[in-house]
């Protein structure tokens, strides 16, 4: 009898994927930890806006590589980041990586396991780090956002707090002069009843933007007359 089902594994499904903080986290984080010295004065504001325990999904602006630096060292709890596949293809850094609670997606499709993934780091009650705009600015202020992060919170029921990192895009600038990096903190914001994604994206990225300096605020500089966050 012919086979017609369709249905192809997952690789991804055959790796252990980590919801806990592992020793070999631990040590990469201080290595990052040391490494980020030498190039950055992390500045972190408000970092008590993040919830204590519980799921909740930590939204940042995008602008180059090395935010993941100051977005983990700038809190405690460990974050849970989706990255993109290319940066998994090497067996040692995925290994690491993944070690570290990191997960691949890959970009431009519906990836179904990613999404699936994300749910469940958030049902484990850990912290997801999700960069709502998809790619980096590179300094040239905020993207418009993708709704993927307002379904998730929407979905799960968890709170979503907003990051601004700020500073980034100035790294090596006055090398080997530090260069000052500010990570802020919102107050966590809650999906409302009745709420859609477009309009809980919307609060998210206005807050973020009002934790940057001008020149990174982008597409959203200006709220519309009447809008309220």
């Amino acid at each position: 009898m012919e086979n017609t089902n369709n249905f192809s594994p997952d690789p991804r499904d055959q790796k252990r994927y980590y919801f806990h903080e592992t020793r070999t986290r631990r040590a990469t984080v201080a290595i990052l930890k040391a490494f980020a010295w030498f190039i950055m004065q992390i500045e972190a504001r408000d970092a008590e806006n993040l919830p204590s325990e519980g799921a909740v999904i930590l939204a940042c602006n995008h602008v180059t590589t090395f935010d993941i630096l100051p977005m983990q060292l700038g809190i405690s709890r460990p974050i849970f980041f989706m990255a993109k596949e290319e940066l998994l293809r090497n067996p040692i850094v995925e290994y690491v990586l993944r070690k570290g609670g990191v997960f691949p997606v890959y970009r431009g499709t519906k990836d179904e396991w990613a999404k699936r993934h994300s749910e469940k780091v958030l049902e484990h009650g850990r912290v997801l780090g999700l960069f709502p705009e998809g790619t980096r600015s590179k300094g040239r202020g905020l993207r418009t956002a993708k709704t993927g992060t307002a379904r998730f919170a929407l979905k799960i029921g968890c709170p979503i707090v907003p990051m601004a990192v700020d500073g980034s895009h100035r790294l090596f600038e006055n090398f080997p002069k530090r260069t000052k990096v500010t990570v802020t903190l919102g107050e966590p914001i809650y999906p409302q009843p009745d709420e859609g994604p477009l309009a809980l994206t919307d609060r998210v990225m206005f807050a973020i933007a009002d934790m940057l300096s001008p020149e990174l605020r982008g597409v959203y500089a200006e709220k519309p007359p009447g809008y309220n966050v």
